[in-house]
């Protein structure tokens, strides 16, 4: 799942001080109802999930997949909170591929709360848990072109735009060209290891 719009200890974030990720728990269902509940017109355009009759049984039977998914390593989500422990959105990192170290990174905020940095702070607090609790390497953010709130919080996050992907997304059954924004851990990139030469797959692999 791309998700990007705008049991657990949690994580102070820089931008933001006021702003923590941390695992969903069982009784976040009826928060994450109430969060959805408020930003269908606003998110449903880019998450299809966010739909109008969102149920509440749907947010249970999200928040149990976020626990087995987690346990089998296949999906990191959390929940962005306050300090109250009030419940801003949601953040995750899905698609993992092992192979490659690689993982899509997705986020959104609920409408009351768009414009506080909450995304960007959010954001930086995954791409740490990210880099000092599992081994991936690259973090892709993948946004339709028209989702300019989306777009923003990714170059501020200090994601770098590497390209421009036509008919990337399907969204309402209808394609979309994308940006694919990227965070990598630091020291990683062949640039950063040899400037002078990054190898093709064909150079490495003769």
């Amino acid at each position: 799942m791309v998700l990007s719009v705008l049991s657990g200890s949690s994580a102070r974030a820089d931008a933001a001080p006021d702003v923590r990720i941390r695992r969903y728990e069982p009784g976040d269902a009826p928060l994450l109802f109430e969060a959805a509940s408020e930003s269908i017109e606003r998110i449903f355009p880019w998450l299809e999930w966010c739909h109008p009759g969102y149920r509440p049984e749907e947010a249970s039977e999200w928040v149990r997949r976020c626990a087995t998914l987690w346990e089998e390593g296949r999906e990191y989500n959390f929940v962005i909170v306050d300090s109250a422990n009030r419940f801003l959105g949601g953040c995750g990192l899905n698609q993992i591929q092992r192979d490659h170290r690689l993982a899509n990174l997705g986020y959104w905020v609920r409408t009351s709360e768009v414009g506080r940095g909450v995304a960007t702070a959010a954001v930086r607090e995954l791409r740490q848990f990210a880099f000092s609790q599992t081994d991936l390497i690259r973090l892709e953010i993948v946004v339709a072109l028209g989702n300019s709130g989306s777009r923003r919080v990714a170059e501020k996050s200090g994601a770098i735009c590497e390209a421009m992907l036509r008919a990337r997304l399907i969204l309402h059954g209808k394609p979309h060209d994308a940006a694919l924004y990227t965070l990598l851990r630091p020291g990683e990139a062949a640039a950063d290891r040899d400037p002078n030469r990054i190898a093709s797959n064909e150079e490495a692999h003769p």
